[in-house]
């Protein structure tokens, strides 16, 4: 996907989301790419401390490894979108996938903190970058109905890995060491690779076809015709440019379409998903170590973050099933709105928590919310920009959640240096969290809902790249077949002519054979009917 079509500059049209087939093995390799992405780089942590020691620096400078990798996820976002835009989506992955691999791999080999910096944190990052940002484009083309409930099975990937990569890590920092992990690491990124393979694109059949049925017209017209076969030709000609003429708003894509920055609801969900990610990631940053500070065993401080990542699990999928319900998509916007308020709300209502109990409590609903705001992120930016501007939308919305990635959290740490005090970093990130949740539900009632019941109703398009993919692929395929029917339209008028032509030879051959125009019984009577067909015929032809 993402290639034009080198002999018109047209984009080829879309085909309607099968919803199921081969979109549950797409489905299951996302499910993959984004456990990887948003996991590993959390799951390399395991290493910092012999790399502390290895390389005589601090946490502070082995920290860095991670937070290289999410810079590259986040901030890479408008070059992947390029790439995709260009080459498509599973080229990308492929080069991704090895690049990723190839990072962790070198990154074995290193002598110095630098050289990691390079390698696993810049080199795996961007490959990883450019595996995620597609798996996400290829679950948007292979599902509409079922999209939200994809999304939230694709989401989910993330807490499975980050509960499975953290203890495997340590298991292999046991026995080969953090070079023998490393390399092991490297290897199973390879399976990236394989995910990609698995993201082809739909199957063009409509395409195909229009082209043999071409094929087929231009066989047609290579023989002898008469003259009014070439006026009926003439005036389908006419026809054929009229069709292609409604095709011309189709062209070749962007590399990076910033069109959808005239979209109110994009506008209104960026700066939304800014405020958000300011304070979504400071309170699992900062548990740990709020629990150790309060009096709370090591042990049991860390099984804090599990809880968070075992509730994280069933409520992705749940949110996704429900955003699926007929009566709640068309208001998907107001749901992501709720899981954001109820996020923001748990952050606040915990922060006076004192006990072990108490930040139990604030595990289980903190991981059911923080389970629906990722399930239901990028299933709303589908259904605000569509599947043919999502490319764009996603690497220039990632791109700024970068700057807010790197801004939220290292804040955080800085105020909790200089306050010794965790109940006013939460306050402050509860509050973030929340002022997103009301801007968005208020924005998107005020700017977007209000001013559809005061415009009326825009024509469908499917260049414009809103609405839903299956309507985009239904008004295509219509017309395909409209366009099929024209092609088909000259053939009946040269055989139509032909016959008409006939006729007038045998009215000449009875005139001069002195039997006044007379007929035999039965073929006179064929040949007027069909003579007057192919008159008629030329003239329907000729309006």
């Amino acid at each position: 996907m993402g290639r034009a079509d080198p002999e018109e500059g047209q984009l080829p049209a879309p085909v309607k989301p099968p919803d199921g087939g081969w979109g549950w093995i797409v489905l299951l390799g996302c499910f993959v790419i984004t456990g990887f992405s948003y996991a590993f780089p959390k799951a390399v942590s395991v290493y910092f401390k012999e790399l502390m020691k290895d390389f005589h620096v601090g946490y502070s400078d082995t920290a860095w490894i991670s937070s290289i990798m999410l810079a590259m996820l986040y901030g890479t976002g408008p070059i992947c979108s390029i790439m995709v835009n260009q080459f498509g989506c599973r080229p990308v992955m492929l080069i991704g996938g090895l690049l990723a691999s190839a990072g962790m791999i070198l990154a074995s080999f290193t002598t110095n903190i630098i050289e990691l910096y390079l390698t696993a944190g810049v080199l795996t990052g961007l490959g990883m970058a450019l595996n995620f940002q597609p798996s996400l484009i290829m679950l948007g083309t292979y599902f509409d109905k079922r999209r939200p409930l994809a999304n939230g099975l694709a989401a989910a990937g993330s807490p499975v890995f980050l509960s499975s990569l953290s203890p495997l890590g340590q298991v292999l920092l046991e026995k080969f060491g953090w070079r023998g992990g490393f390399l092991i690491m490297g290897g199973l990124l390879l399976n990236c690779c394989t995910c990609g393979a698995v993201m082809r694109p739909l199957d063009m059949g409509m395409k195909r076809k229009m082209e043999k049925t071409q094929d087929k017209y231009e066989a047609k017209e290579m023989l002898p015709i008469g003259g009014k076969t070439e006026e009926g030709i003439t005036t389908t000609d006419g026809t054929k440019k009229a069709k292609k003429a409604k095709k011309k708003p189709r062209k070749g894509k962007k590399l990076l379409d910033f069109s959808i920055f005239s979209n109110r609801g994009f506008i209104i969900y960026t700066i939304s998903k800014f405020i958000l990610v300011l304070g979504l990631f400071v309170p699992p940053i900062l548990l740990v170590n709020y629990a150790k500070d309060t009096g709370v065993p090591d042990t049991e401080a860390a099984f804090l973050l599990s809880i968070i990542g075992f509730i994280d699990i069933f409520a992705r999928p749940a949110c996704g099933m429900v955003a699926g319900l007929k009566w709640v998509r068309p208001h998907v916007a107001y749901l992501f709105s709720f899981s954001m308020l109820f996020n923001g709300l748990t952050d606040i209502c915990s922060a006076r928590a004192s006990n072990y109990t108490g930040l139990v409590i604030f595990c289980v609903f903190f991981g059911i919310s923080y389970g629906m705001v990722g399930a239901l992120q990028f299933e709303v930016l589908m259904a605000i920009v569509g599947s043919q501007k999502f490319s764009s939308a996603i690497g220039l919305v990632l791109l700024i959640e970068a700057f807010a990635v790197l801004i939220g959290p290292p804040s955080a740490g800085r105020l909790v240096d200089a306050l010794k005090n965790y109940e006013v970093i939460f306050y402050l990130a509860g509050s973030e969290v929340v002022l997103s949740a009301l801007f968005l539900a208020m924005a998107t009632y005020c700017c977007l809902n209000r001013g559809k019941k005061k415009e009326p109703p825009p024509e469908k398009n499917p260049s414009m790249g809103g609405g839903s993919d299956t309507e985009e692929a239904e008004y295509d395929v219509q017309e395909a077949e409209e366009h099929s029917s024209d092609n088909h339209q000259p053939a009946h008028s040269t055989d139509n002519a032909m016959v008409a032509a006939g006729e007038e030879a045998n009215h000449v051959a009875d005139e001069q054979s002195g039997e006044g125009g007379g007929c035999p019984a039965g073929d006179g009577e064929v040949l007027a009917r069909d003579g007057c067909n192919a008159d008629q015929a030329v003239e329907r032809d000729s309006f």
